[in-house]
Protein backbone atom coordinates (compact mmCIF):
# COMPACT_ATOMS: atom_id res chain seq x y z
CA UNK A 1 0.00 0.00 0.00
CA UNK A 2 2.82 2.38 0.76
CA UNK A 3 4.34 1.80 -2.69
CA UNK A 4 1.14 2.91 -4.42
CA UNK A 5 1.04 6.22 -2.54
CA UNK A 6 4.71 6.79 -3.25
CA UNK A 7 4.25 6.17 -6.99
CA UNK A 8 1.44 8.73 -7.33
CA UNK A 9 3.47 11.31 -5.44
CA UNK A 10 6.47 10.80 -7.71
CA UNK A 11 4.23 10.86 -10.83
CA UNK A 12 2.67 14.16 -9.77
CA UNK A 13 6.01 15.69 -8.96
CA UNK A 14 7.27 16.14 -12.58
CA UNK A 15 3.92 17.65 -13.61
CA UNK A 16 3.90 20.09 -10.72
CA UNK A 17 7.57 20.86 -11.35
CA UNK A 18 6.82 21.58 -15.01
CA UNK A 19 3.91 23.84 -13.99
CA UNK A 20 6.13 25.64 -11.50
CA UNK A 21 8.87 26.12 -14.11
CA UNK A 22 6.34 27.40 -16.66
CA UNK A 23 4.97 29.87 -14.11
CA UNK A 24 8.48 31.09 -13.25
CA UNK A 25 9.28 31.60 -16.95
CA UNK A 26 6.01 33.51 -17.43
CA UNK A 27 6.76 35.67 -14.38
CA UNK A 28 10.31 36.29 -15.64
CA UNK A 29 9.08 37.68 -18.96
CA UNK A 30 6.31 39.62 -17.26
CA UNK A 31 8.88 41.25 -14.98
CA UNK A 32 11.08 42.11 -17.98
CA UNK A 33 8.17 44.06 -19.53
CA UNK A 34 7.74 46.31 -16.49
CA UNK A 35 9.99 49.21 -17.58
CA UNK A 36 8.71 49.17 -21.19
CA UNK A 37 5.32 50.85 -20.69
CA UNK A 38 4.93 52.11 -24.27
CA UNK A 39 5.59 48.70 -25.81
CA UNK A 40 3.27 47.02 -23.30
CA UNK A 41 0.42 49.37 -24.21
CA UNK A 42 1.09 48.94 -27.94
CA UNK A 43 0.82 45.17 -27.45
CA UNK A 44 -2.43 45.63 -25.56
CA UNK A 45 -3.82 47.83 -28.33
CA UNK A 46 -3.01 45.05 -30.81
CA UNK A 47 -4.91 42.56 -28.60
CA UNK A 48 -7.84 45.01 -28.36
CA UNK A 49 -7.89 45.38 -32.15
CA UNK A 50 -7.85 41.60 -32.62
CA UNK A 51 -10.73 41.23 -30.14
CA UNK A 52 -12.76 43.97 -31.87
CA UNK A 53 -12.17 42.40 -35.27
CA UNK A 54 -13.27 39.02 -33.89
CA UNK A 55 -16.51 40.44 -32.45
CA UNK A 56 -17.17 42.38 -35.66
CA UNK A 57 -16.46 39.35 -37.85
CA UNK A 58 -18.64 36.97 -35.80
CA UNK A 59 -21.39 39.58 -35.28
CA UNK A 60 -22.04 38.30 -31.78
CA UNK A 61 -20.80 38.01 -28.22
CA UNK A 62 -22.10 41.47 -27.37
CA UNK A 63 -22.87 40.47 -23.79
CA UNK A 64 -19.20 39.49 -23.38
CA UNK A 65 -18.18 42.89 -24.73
CA UNK A 66 -20.60 44.64 -22.38
CA UNK A 67 -19.23 42.75 -19.37
CA UNK A 68 -15.71 43.56 -20.54
CA UNK A 69 -16.65 47.24 -20.80
CA UNK A 70 -18.04 47.28 -17.26
CA UNK A 71 -14.87 45.59 -15.97
CA UNK A 72 -12.66 48.10 -17.81
CA UNK A 73 -14.69 50.98 -16.37
CA UNK A 74 -14.10 49.56 -12.89
CA UNK A 75 -10.36 49.32 -13.60
CA UNK A 76 -10.30 52.90 -14.89
CA UNK A 77 -11.95 54.18 -11.71
CA UNK A 78 -9.29 52.40 -9.65
CA UNK A 79 -6.57 53.86 -11.86
CA UNK A 80 -7.88 57.42 -11.47
CA UNK A 81 -8.58 57.21 -7.73
CA UNK A 82 -6.10 57.96 -4.95
CA UNK A 83 -4.92 55.14 -2.72
CA UNK A 84 -6.45 56.78 0.32
CA UNK A 85 -9.78 58.41 -0.50
CA UNK A 86 -10.17 61.60 1.58
CA UNK A 87 -13.97 61.19 1.56
CA UNK A 88 -13.97 57.72 3.07
CA UNK A 89 -10.95 57.57 5.36
CA UNK A 90 -10.57 60.37 7.86
CA UNK A 91 -6.91 60.92 8.68
CA UNK A 92 -5.06 63.22 11.07
CA UNK A 93 -4.56 65.84 8.42
CA UNK A 94 -5.28 66.38 4.74
CA UNK A 95 -3.67 63.70 2.60
CA UNK A 96 -3.90 65.60 -0.66
CA UNK A 97 -2.74 69.22 -0.81
CA UNK A 98 -5.70 71.60 -0.66
CA UNK A 99 -3.82 74.91 -0.99
CA UNK A 100 -0.87 76.06 -3.03
CA UNK A 101 1.17 76.47 0.14
CA UNK A 102 0.60 72.88 1.28
CA UNK A 103 3.41 70.39 1.12
CA UNK A 104 3.60 68.45 -2.13
CA UNK A 105 2.44 64.89 -1.76
CA UNK A 106 2.71 62.64 -4.80
CA UNK A 107 -0.43 61.08 -6.17
CA UNK A 108 -0.50 57.39 -5.34
CA UNK A 109 -3.05 55.40 -7.30
CA UNK A 110 -5.35 52.79 -5.86
CA UNK A 111 -4.56 50.67 -8.94
CA UNK A 112 -0.98 51.13 -10.23
CA UNK A 113 -0.34 51.47 -13.96
CA UNK A 114 1.26 48.04 -14.31
CA UNK A 115 -1.64 46.26 -12.60
CA UNK A 116 -4.09 48.32 -14.68
CA UNK A 117 -2.32 47.24 -17.87
CA UNK A 118 -2.01 43.62 -16.76
CA UNK A 119 -5.67 43.31 -15.70
CA UNK A 120 -6.86 44.98 -18.90
CA UNK A 121 -4.74 42.75 -21.13
CA UNK A 122 -5.77 39.62 -19.26
CA UNK A 123 -9.44 40.63 -19.52
CA UNK A 124 -9.21 41.07 -23.29
CA UNK A 125 -7.44 37.71 -23.66
CA UNK A 126 -10.09 35.93 -21.59
CA UNK A 127 -12.89 37.65 -23.52
CA UNK A 128 -11.22 36.66 -26.80
CA UNK A 129 -11.08 33.01 -25.74
CA UNK A 130 -14.74 33.18 -24.68
CA UNK A 131 -15.73 34.18 -28.23
CA UNK A 132 -14.86 30.66 -29.39
CA UNK A 133 -17.62 29.08 -27.26
CA UNK A 134 -21.16 29.51 -28.50
CA UNK A 135 -22.61 29.17 -25.00
CA UNK A 136 -21.45 32.75 -24.32
CA UNK A 137 -23.16 34.14 -27.42
CA UNK A 138 -26.38 35.31 -25.75
CA UNK A 139 -28.67 37.04 -28.25
CA UNK A 140 -29.17 40.65 -27.15
CA UNK A 141 -30.03 43.93 -28.84
CA UNK A 142 -26.57 45.47 -28.72
CA UNK A 143 -27.54 49.15 -29.24
CA UNK A 144 -29.35 49.12 -25.88
CA UNK A 145 -26.24 47.72 -24.15
CA UNK A 146 -24.05 50.30 -25.87
CA UNK A 147 -26.32 53.19 -24.86
CA UNK A 148 -26.51 51.94 -21.29
CA UNK A 149 -22.74 51.60 -21.09
CA UNK A 150 -22.22 55.13 -22.47
CA UNK A 151 -24.65 56.56 -19.89
CA UNK A 152 -22.90 54.61 -17.14
CA UNK A 153 -19.49 55.83 -18.34
CA UNK A 154 -20.58 59.49 -18.49
CA UNK A 155 -22.18 59.41 -15.03
CA UNK A 156 -19.21 57.64 -13.48
CA UNK A 157 -16.64 59.94 -15.06
CA UNK A 158 -18.65 63.02 -14.07
CA UNK A 159 -18.62 61.85 -10.47
CA UNK A 160 -14.89 61.04 -10.65
CA UNK A 161 -14.03 64.44 -12.16
CA UNK A 162 -16.11 66.18 -9.49
CA UNK A 163 -14.12 64.23 -6.87
CA UNK A 164 -10.84 65.32 -8.50
CA UNK A 165 -11.93 68.96 -8.49
CA UNK A 166 -13.19 68.83 -4.89
CA UNK A 167 -9.95 67.36 -3.51
CA UNK A 168 -7.67 69.05 -6.06
CA UNK A 169 -5.67 66.18 -7.42
CA UNK A 170 -4.57 65.24 -10.91
CA UNK A 171 -4.06 61.50 -11.48
CA UNK A 172 -1.60 62.03 -14.32
CA UNK A 173 2.06 62.93 -14.06
CA UNK A 174 2.56 65.76 -16.52
CA UNK A 175 6.27 66.07 -15.82
CA UNK A 176 8.47 68.05 -13.52
CA UNK A 177 6.91 71.30 -12.44
CA UNK A 178 8.80 74.42 -13.48
CA UNK A 179 8.69 77.57 -11.46
CA UNK A 180 9.30 81.06 -12.86
CA UNK A 181 11.45 82.34 -9.93
CA UNK A 182 14.42 84.62 -10.55
CA UNK A 183 15.85 84.58 -14.02
CA UNK A 184 19.63 84.48 -14.35
CA UNK A 185 21.19 87.73 -15.44
CA UNK A 186 22.56 87.86 -18.95
CA UNK A 187 25.74 89.66 -17.87
CA UNK A 188 26.99 86.70 -15.81
CA UNK A 189 29.91 84.87 -17.39
CA UNK A 190 28.70 81.30 -17.39
CA UNK A 191 31.24 78.51 -17.56
CA UNK A 192 29.03 76.31 -19.72
CA UNK A 193 30.04 75.66 -23.26
CA UNK A 194 26.75 76.33 -25.10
Amino acid sequence: MEGIGGDTASAASPVSQWGHDAWRLYQYYLDKTTPHAVYRWIGTLVIVAIYCLRVFYVQGFYIISYGLGIYLLNLLIGFLSPLVDPEIEVADGPLLPTKGSDEFKPFIRRLPEFKFWYSMTKAFCIAFVMTFFSVFDVPVFWPILLCYWIVLFVLTMRRQIAHMIKYRYIPFNIGKQKYGGKKPSSSGGGSRGD
